[in-house]
């Protein structure tokens, strides 16, 4: 069964979002079909989570021996289930249904964004094409809400930061940042692609490849250094910046922990917690950590894909500057991590 915008705008309180938030809503999310005479709700664990009957009739038995009979369409089943009547203990379907799914959390997080986007200036009132927030394709797309760096800010946060973004059109071939500058901006790039390369040796060196949704230049802004890479378009393109004391005030001060050597020895003996290395291997196998992950810094990025986001992380490095990047780096992609202030050098002395 295909989620339409007709399906998704009858459903409370999801009809109150933007069209182009429901539009990208349909595109995250699918409906679960449900046998005859099975009991969709045995292996759902309800919380945290939001479950809407679609289509079909399902009977659910309700905390205290009642029932009721629950038919997708009617205005009763446009809530989720144990909105209108107390959460059901089991279910039994009379025909095959389809349901639907969600994130409670995710939902509150596209809820929160939906109406500061409606509220929000332009970015910038000079701007002759500036865009209206909810519409962009990059930087406050729904994926990027849920599970990048503005995600785990606070709606009060959210509020001042929006305004702050200046957006810029680019040229394919135009250079955005280039090795060995100061760093002073925070890039999201809302539409087309820019490659990275590396002076090395004095030769350029290709590296990588950044696509619409994807952030650069926080590295130089985070550890207080220099570009370390060249970043030019690819194609043309629409990139949003974020000045650097900005960065550092509404980004880096909330995502951005720092742990003291004891508290974080602590809370990887209790298990809370696990090291990370951001070492090079080499630097590692000298004097790591005993049970520390080695993820050197420039492999932090695609690690943060497969490292467990339930748990807590305690990144390390000799003085902090590298590990400090990770963790903010980490924190960005929706990951619990810290950096273990002054590192291994501190500790040291």
């Amino acid at each position: 069964m295909e989620l339409t915008l007709e399906i998704l705008g009858r459903l409370e309180p999801i009809h109150s979002l933007s069209e182009e938030r429901q539009r990208e809503l349909a595109r995250m999310c699918s409906a679960e079909h449900h046998d005859l005479g099975s009991d969709p709700l045995r292996l759902i664990h309800p919380a945290g989570q939001l479950i809407y009957l679609l289509r079909g009739e399902l009977r659910v038995n309700l905390p205290g021996g009642g029932a009721r009979l629950m038919v997708g369409g009617c205005d009763e089943a446009n809530w989720p289930l144990g909105q209108q009547f107390p959460m059901p203990v089991s279910s039994k379907a009379i025909t095959d249904v389809q349901l639907l799914r969600l994130d409670s959390n995710q939902l509150d997080i596209l809820m929160t964004w939906d109406q500061l986007c409606a509220a929000a200036p332009p970015a910038s009132s000079r701007a002759k094409d500036a865009t209206v927030w909810r519409t962009m394709s990059g930087i406050f797309h729904t994926s990027s809400l849920v599970g990048g760096a503005l995600a785990q800010l606070p709606p009060a946060q959210i509020g001042e930061l929006m305004p702050r973004f200046e957006r810029i059109k680019a040229k394919r071939g135009q250079t955005i940042i280039t090795q060995g500058e100061e760093g002073d901006y925070y890039y999201v790039v809302e539409s087309g692609r820019c490659e990275v390369t590396r002076q090395v040796s004095g030769a350029e060196i290709w590296v990588a490849e950044i696509r619409a949704g994807d952030a650069f230049g926080e590295e130089a802004l985070v550890a207080g250094e220099r570009r370390n890479a060249n970043v030019r378009m690819k194609t043309d393109g629409a990139l949003w910046r974020l000045s650097k004391p900005d960065f550092v005030e509404f980004l880096q001060a909330p995502l951005l922990h720092g742990v003291e050597r004891a508290d974080a020895e602590r809370r990887v003996a209790s298990g809370k917690a696990l090291w990370v290395d951001v070492r090079y291997p080499a630097e590692f196998g000298q004097d790591g950590l005993k049970g520390a992950l080695n993820i050197p810094l420039k492999e932090i990025r695609n690690a943060a894909d497969v490292l467990d986001k339930k748990k807590e992380y305690i990144v390390y490095c000799q003085s902090g500057r590298r590990s400090s990047v990770a963790a903010f780096l980490l924190a960005q992609r929706g990951l619990n991590a810290s950096w273990l202030e002054g590192g291994l050098a501190k500790g040291r002395k």
